[in-house]
């Protein structure tokens, strides 16, 4: 279920102490990657750290880091029994996001962390992790058009539902590349609010990056996160010091080259990508005709959604004539039942609008493995892309942890 309010998460958390600096990021694309920067500098320039993001990737825990590292199950199960029975006690009726933020709170708290880089579940004004006390800094990522029916029509309502985040007298970063409409409501907000926003350039960044295949967009995430972190931590180091701690940042499911011969036996890697809206399909679709594409050659690709995305829209940006689609669902998400897979014929009608033939279309149905084996066949040596979902990632990288 998802139903946004501060209520019950707020009652969960009164007796949970949150004596550590929080730094909050929300946006549509690129929060998580700002929130591994940020966690990857700061334990770089000495400081303890939490970082909650959200979905999961393989098992409910791994949504939590201590310095860096994965809690143990054990860890988060002991935080999440401690939650729980404080919502059935005190009956309020938590969803199960709520009950998951508060259970890393819990685990920042018992940790001791300095500071903790939390993402943004859904949204920001009414997400659950708002409830949070110390904010030091607020970081907006690139906005775009998703999960409208929850947050508006218009990428300007969408906007505003992220600037709500913002708090008095504290500093937001904001990606400068988004449009001047977002920019325009972002800034009217803050300055209701009572909050300086931070445009950063990404002059400085990029010069200190030079030669280290940083992607544009990668570049406008680690632009925002070395200033949110300067904000939050002043005596940070030069980013050409953490030049270090950050090309170690391994965030999976954005532009991830992936073995899958255990499965398949293709010995060529794989890449993976959570791209699961116009614009992060955008940048997904530079990437591929930069690195990947070759003349004449077709892209394979697998493909999965949640049910309501506009895979129309993504699909658009990322498939040529000629290319292969394999289509699957994702497993279910643990956690979240809410979360439904799109049904694999409905996005091969979109790929035939887009000139992908029949003879080239494979419906996967809910087998991830034989799909996996079908486009490795097809593809033999060339490109194969798995994107469309960041649960298929989950699925994706599930099956290969348990594969013999």
């Amino acid at each position: 279920m998802i139903d946004l309010s501060l209520a019950r998460i707020s009652r969960l958390l009164q007796h949970t102490p949150q004596r550590w600096r929080a730094i909050h990021v929300a946006g549509t694309n690129g929060k998580g990657s700002i929130c591994a920067y940020l966690s990857a500098m700061l334990r770089a320039s000495g400081q303890s750290c939490g970082r909650f993001t959200s979905p999961h990737l393989i098992d409910r825990w791994d949504c939590v880091t201590i310095d860096e590292k994965p809690i143990s199950e054990t860890v988060f199960r002991d935080a999440e029994a401690v939650v729980k029975k404080r919502n059935d006690e005190d009956a309020v009726g938590a969803t199960e996001f709520e009950l998951l933020t508060a259970t890393a709170f819990e685990i920042f708290n018992s940790s001791n962390v300095q500071y903790g880089v939390i993402e943004v579940g859904l949204g920001g004004k009414l997400d659950a992790t708002n409830a949070m006390k110390q904010k030091v800094v607020t970081v907006i990522s690139k906005i775009g058009l998703d999960h409208q029916s929850m947050l508006g029509n218009t990428i300007e309502e969408i906007a505003l539902q992220k600037a709500g985040i913002m708090k008095p007298g504290i500093p937001c970063v904001v990606d400068g590349s988004n449009s001047p409409s977002v920019l325009e409501v972002i800034r009217r907000h803050a300055k209701e609010v009572g909050a300086e926003v931070h445009c950063p350039s990404v002059a400085g960044v990029a010069d200190s990056v030079v030669g280290e295949a940083f992607e544009p967009h990668q570049v406008q995430n680690l632009t925002c996160a070395y200033h949110a972190l300067r904000l939050a931590h002043p005596e940070a180091p030069p980013l050409t010091h953490l030049l270090d701690a950050i090309k170690k940042v391994s965030w999976p499911g954005r532009l991830q080259r992936l073995n899958i011969s255990k499965i398949t036996g293709r010995e060529q890697p794989v890449l993976l990508d959570g791209a699961h809206n116009p614009q992060s399909a955008e940048a997904l679709a530079i990437f591929v005709d930069k690195h990947l594409r070759a003349p004449g050659q077709p892209v394979t690709w697998i493909l999965a959604a949640s049910q309501g995305k506009d895979m129309d829209g993504i699909l658009g940006l990322l498939l040529k004539p000629g290319d292969n689609v394999a289509a699957v669902k994702f497993e279910p998400v643990d956690g979240m039942p809410w979360v439904q897979p799109a049904d694999p014929s409905g996005l091969l009608s979109v790929a035939t609008s887009y000139g992908v033939t029949l003879a080239d279309q494979h419906d996967g149905g809910d087998n991830i493995s034989e799909t996996l084996t079908w486009a490795s066949q097809k593809a033999g040596t060339g490109q194969i892309v798995i994107a469309g979902s960041l649960y298929l990632v989950s699925s994706i990288l599930r099956l290969l942890r348990d594969a013999k």
